[in-house]
């Protein structure tokens, strides 16, 4: 079983506006809705790939209902929590020239809601993977990664963990089974500039040395790198392509690693060029990367 963590998700309305004026009606030339969230990205990008997972998370109200709803139809099974008190959130994210997002708050989750959704968690078996991404929302308690990983610690659960800064190195006494910073955010941990895929390879094994098993590094249009925990290291050139959307990117590459890992049976080389590909795949694409995309991107390392 794979299941994915998204605290706090959300409808993203984009929309893009030729020529944007403070103070006037202006009227979109193109819109789009989507179900958002890096825990959600993940589950539709491993859908994608041909695998099976389950959306954990809190929603609340209509658009709660409206999220799950159009992950449902999309085939991704959804078990979140029903909040009682709010909304999750829109966020809007204009294009007219420059970006704007404005993102909603989401709702007041509750203890009761926690203790929900650890008793779902519970469910969870040896070698099932788990993947926890994104910020926390501001009414969960700030070290909900860390109460989650201790709830599971000694279950055999490999737990992938995306996330930033002290949220990230809290949860390595943990030992997560996969952490994936890209190299600035790597870099800000260490007080470090990172941008050569060699200079990358002694601070991921410095996350190792604090509990980490496997660190895949992202890096843009420098690619990418693995230290796994049996110490191969790879490096990869970033696939050739046009970046049309960086959005969702890193939650691809996640994706890809895992669906790599599993069809090989645990083969290091084979999940990270997987999930290489599969982000690029993504960043190429106004929408998140299938197995076609991801695959005709396989063929340019071979």
């Amino acid at each position: 079983m794979i299941a994915t963590v998204t605290f706090n998700p959300s409808l993203d309305y984009i929309i893009r506006v030729e020529d944007f004026k403070v103070g006037e009606i202006n009227r979109t030339c193109y819109e789009r809705l989507f179900a958002g969230g890096k825990g959600i990205n993940v589950s539709i990008v491993l859908r994608n790939l041909g695998h099976t997972s389950t959306a954990l998370g809190f929603v609340a109200g209509f658009t709660g209902k409206e999220i799950a709803r159009r992950l449902e139809e999309d085939g991704i099974v959804c078990r979140f929590i029903d909040v009682d008190n709010g909304y999750s959130r829109i966020n809007v994210k204009m294009k007219s020239g420059e970006e704007t997002e404005i993102n909603g708050q989401g709702p007041r989750i509750s203890q009761e809601n926690i203790d929900a959704l650890f008793a779902v968690l519970d469910e969870l078996k040896k070698d099932d993977i788990l993947v926890i991404s994104g910020s926390i929302p501001n009414t969960l308690p700030d070290d909900m990664y860390e109460r989650i990983m201790a709830h599971l610690e000694g279950k055999g659960i490999h737990i992938v963990v995306d996330a930033t800064r002290d949220l990230l190195t809290r949860v390595l006494p943990y030992h997560p089974f996969l952490i994936k910073p890209n190299n600035h955010e790597l870099g800000e941990i260490y007080n470090v500039t990172l941008k050569k895929r060699e200079e990358v390879v002694p601070y991921a094994k410095k996350m190792q040395e604090a509990g980490a098993c496997n660190v895949l590094v992202s890096m843009a249009g420098e690619g990418a790198v693995l230290v796994a925990e049996n110490g191969e290291v790879f490096m990869s050139e970033a696939p050739k392509g046009t970046v049309v959307n960086s959005v969702g990117a890193g939650d691809s590459m996640v994706a890809g690693f895992i669906a790599g890992f599993i069809e090989s049976n645990g083969d290091y080389r084979t999940a990270f060029e997987t999930g290489v590909c599969t982000g690029s795949a993504s960043a190429f694409s106004e929408e998140l990367a299938t197995r076609e995309e991801m695959e005709a991107l396989r063929a340019q390392l071979n």
